[in-house]
């Protein structure tokens, strides 16, 4: 590589370097509202809160405060800047660690730029004089700006920027804070001490620990927010999971009465002597329609049943009805429950998708109450009244803890989904004993629950 080849590389570099650095600290300083980092009312476009918590400002207004007084008295006797020049100083200093709680990039700029000018201004009223400052490792004084008090406020503003920008940002704000650092020295005494290694070591440390916590708030903001579509995602398929499985069964239901119609359409025609043609032309229709209404209804149900594995063995089951429940209560006594079921008013037979969901309703609390209540009692009451049937699913308090079981359940999805579907209710929560209710509605018949 020869020198033009090299004179342009470091010159592209230097160019593209300028580039970034008034893209993330100039631009955002003279125009705010063009960065992202814009403090706007719900947020800052980084994941961090805009708002500074009360506390935190009060202690920055107390400690700028008693940065104010010490930085006045040191420019204005120790450097022997006056007290008007002093206090400026000082003032500017101060203000800039209190509005970098809002306005960290401005209030670094001016934070910077004052320190630098307390350096030269001391040099050129003090030369040679000064604050002894012990860390610098020699008895002299060291430069203006470079006081314990202005390296803890540097420290303070450079942390408070670091996190509140990118990390990217926060380096290049400490790569011109030492180079501001370097600047400061150009006029200092020949044999003066300087803490400008300290500083930088200070500076660093504070840079450091800002980024890693923004990148820690960061990445913990982002978690949630995945946790929470996660958790959405999970829910919306559960329930799309559940109306297909419920959807499933009514078609089953309805394929069943249209093959009854389809017979009974069938077989009419042989039931009346001599039939008239009209008759016999109306009967075929029905039966028509039936069979081509099944037919349809057989294709979707494939659909429905081809999305799931577990479907297969049960394809051609009869579904269940509170005929069964005798049944469903010996299996969940043998599997330990201790369960009661009564009955009120006079048991009567009722539309297959009432007689289906109350079923499933059951059997869904029932498992819930054997999964979320061990050791509990259970009382199932079946209420028949001239309206509709109320299904009641009420569990004890747990003997003891439940084990955890990761994962959302389809329980009251379902039962909410096949309640709504019937233009029933639901209501479901703890009772005072500290055991679990589910309560169900069910009209006697299929209604619009329009």
């Amino acid at each position: 590589m020869n020198g033009d080849e090299l004179r342009k590389r470091l010159t592209g570099a230097a160019r593209a370097l300028g580039r970034t650095i008034r893209e993330d600290l100039v631009t955002p300083a003279l125009d705010q509202s063009a960065s992202g980092w814009r403090l706007r009312r719900g947020g800052t476009g980084t994941g961090l809160p805009s708002r500074a918590p009360r506390a935190v400002v009060t202690l920055f207004v107390l400690l700028a405060t008693a940065l104010l007084v010490i930085n006045t008295n040191q420019y204005a006797f120790s450097y022997h800047l006056g007290v008007p020049l002093g206090l400026l100083l000082a003032a500017l200093q101060s203000v800039a660690l209190v509005a970098t709680l809002w306005e960290p990039i401005r209030a670094w700029w001016l934070s910077t730029a004052t320190m630098l000018a307390a350096a030269w201004s001391a040099t050129a009223f003090a030369r040679g004089g000064g604050v002894v400052f012990q860390m610098t490792g020699t008895d002299s004084a060291v430069q203006a700006g470079w006081t314990p008090a202005t390296i803890l406020l540097q420290a303070l503003v450079l942390f408070v920027l670091a996190l509140r920008v990118r990390s990217r940002a926060a380096i290049e704000a400490l790569g011109i804070t030492m180079f501001v650092a370097v600047l400061a020295q150009l006029y200092k005494p020949q044999g003066q001490g300087s803490a400008i290694g300290f500083a930088v070591m200070v500076f660093s440390i504070a840079v450091l620990i800002g980024a890693s916590l923004r990148g820690w708030r960061v990445a913990r903001s982002q978690l949630v927010a995945q946790e929470e579509l996660t958790a959405e995602e999970r829910a919306r398929r559960t329930l799309l999971e559940e109306r297909t499985r419920i959807a499933r069964e009514l078609h089953d239901v309805v394929a069943h009465h249209m093959s009854v119609i389809s017979i009974q359409a069938q077989v009419a025609p042989h039931l009346v002597e001599n039939p008239s043609e009209e008759l016999r032309e109306n009967l075929a229709g029905i039966r028509q329609n039936a069979v081509e209404a099944l037919a349809e209804l057989r294709h979707v149900l494939g659909v429905l049943r081809g999305e799931d594995p577990h479907a297969e063995g049960v394809r051609d089951a009869p579904q269940p009805t509170l005929d069964r429940l005798p049944e469903l209560m010996e299996n969940v006594r043998g599997a330990g429950l201790a369960v009661v079921i009564e009955t009120v008013g006079e048991r009567r037979a009722l539309s297959p998708g009432v007689e289906l969901s109350a079923f499933r309703i059951v059997q869904e609390a029932l498992s819930n109450a054997m999964r979320h209540a061990p050791g509990a009692s259970v009382r199932v009451l079946l209420d028949y009244r001239a309206t509709g049937l109320t299904v009641r699913i009420a569990n004890a308090a747990p003997d003891h803890p439940p084990t955890p079981a990761p994962g959302i359940g389809h329980g009251l999805l379902g039962m909410r989904e096949r309640t709504t579907m019937l233009g029933g209710e639901l209501a479901t929560g703890p009772t005072p004993d500290g055991g679990y209710e589910v309560v169900a509605v069910l009209p006697a018949s299929l209604e619009d629950p329009a």
